[in-house]
C-alpha cells in the first residue's frame, strides 16, 4: 500500500457521545407554601384592619342599596374590635382599639349578638339618646325627626330586585319603555346633625311602633332605610333582629362606596357578567349628604 492509497482513505465517522438530560429543577415546596401563606395572611390583615369588600344580600337598605350591590367597607374609622378580623373568629371582647363612635347617618356593618355574620344598617341613635318610633316617625329625644314626602321612586325590576308583592304590594308597574318597575313611596329624612337620606315606608307595620328606649353608653341604635322590611334594632333577636341598641364593639366598619352592582342574571358564561352590570351605580358614595339647615 502506497502513501497515495493511504491519502485516499476516508476517515471513519466519530460516534457521537450520548446526550445527557439536564436534571429537572427542584421545587422548594416549603418555600412555595410559605409564600402562599404569607399572601393569604396579608390579604386577611388588609381585610381586617384597612378595608374589605361587602355584598348586599337583602333589601333592608333600599333605596340607597340594592341586592347585588358590591361595596367597600373601611375598617379603621371607628377603631378595631373583636369583630374586625375576617370571619369573626373571636368571642365578644369589651372595648375598641383607638375607638371612636360613628356619626348619625353613617352606614355601618354590624355583627348581631347571636350569630357570626354581618348586617348593614344606618346609625340613628347615639349613647344617651331616647329613641322612639311612632307610626313610622322616628322621634329623637322627644323631637320628631324631620321627614319630607317625595315623588315615588321607580327602580327597575330584575332578578335581584323582583319587587315581590309580599314586600311591596301593588308597587310593580309598567313603564312607557315596556319594562317593569317597582314604584316605591319615599321620604327624605333629616337627622339633627343635618345628614339626609331616603327611606321607604309602604304603610302600617309592626316595626312602625317602638320604644321609648334610652341608648346605653357605648351603644348605637341602628335602622334600615327600608323601614318595613329591616331586621334592625327595633326587631328582637328571636326574629333575626338586633334586639335593641347594639354595643359599639359590634360595629365592624363604615360603608364607603359601591364598586359595582349585578342584576342577578349572571350565568357561567363570562359574557353574561357584563350584561348583568347595573349602569349608574359604580362609584356611588355611601356617605350621607348634609343639609345646611336641618330645621
Amino acid at each position: 500500500m502506497t502513501a497515495a492509497d493511504l491519502s485516499d482513505e476516508t476517515p471513519a465517522p466519530e460516534t457521537p457521545a450520548p446526550e445527557t438530560k439536564a436534571p429537572a429543577p427542584w421545587v422548594n415546596w416549603w418555600q412555595e407554601v410559605k409564600s402562599l401563606s404569607l399572601l393569604i395572611l396579608a390579604v386577611l390583615a388588609f381585610h381586617s384592619f384597612v378595608a374589605k369588600p361587602f355584598y348586599i344580600p337583602s333589601e333592608s337598605m333600599m333605596p340607597v342599596l340594592l341586592t347585588g350591590d358590591r361595596l367597600v367597607v373601611s375598617k379603621f374609622p371607628y377603631g378595631w374590635s373583636y369583630v374586625s378580623p375576617s370571619f369573626h373568629p373571636l368571642p365578644f371582647l369589651k372595648g375598641r382599639l383607638f375607638g371612636r363612635l360613628p356619626e348619625r347617618g353613617d352606614i355601618v356593618i354590624v355583627s348581631p349578638q347571636n350569630r357570626r355574620e354581618d348586617y348593614i344598617k344606618r346609625v340613628i341613635g347615639l349613647p344617651g339618646d331616647i329613641i322612639e318610633v311612632r307610626g313610622g316617625q322616628v322621634v329623637l329625644n322627644g323631637v320628631a325627626v324631620k321627614q319630607k314626602a317625595l315623588k315615588p321612586l321607580r327602580l327597575a325590576v330584575d332578578a335581584n330586585a323582583p319587587c315581590s308583592p309580599m314586600q311591596f304590594p301593588g308597587a310593580r308597574v309598567s313603564g312607557v319603555d315596556g319594562k317593569d318597575y317597582c314604584e316605591l313611596p319615599v321620604r327624605q329624612e333629616i337627622l339633627p346633625n343635618g345628614k339626609t337620606y331616603l327611606t321607604i315606608d309602604m304603610g302600617p307595620s309592626a316595626l312602625d311602633w317602638y320604644g321609648p328606649v334610652r341608648v346605653p353608653a357605648n351603644h348605637v341604635f341602628l335602622m334600615g332605610d327600608n323601614r318595613d322590611n329591616s331586621a334592625d334594632s327595633r326587631a328582637p333577636l328571636e326574629e333575626n333582629g338586633l334586639g335593641g341598641p347594639v354595643p359599639w364593639e359590634a360595629i365592624g366598619g363604615r360603608a364607603e362606596f359601591i364598586t359595582f352592582s349585578l342584576d342577578g342574571d349572571t350565568t357561567w358564561n363570562p359574557l353574561s357578567w357584563v350584561r348583568s352590570l347595573r349602569s349608574g351605580r359604580a362609584g356611588n358614595s355611601l356617605r350621607s349628604a348634609s343639609v345646611t339647615d336641618p330645621k
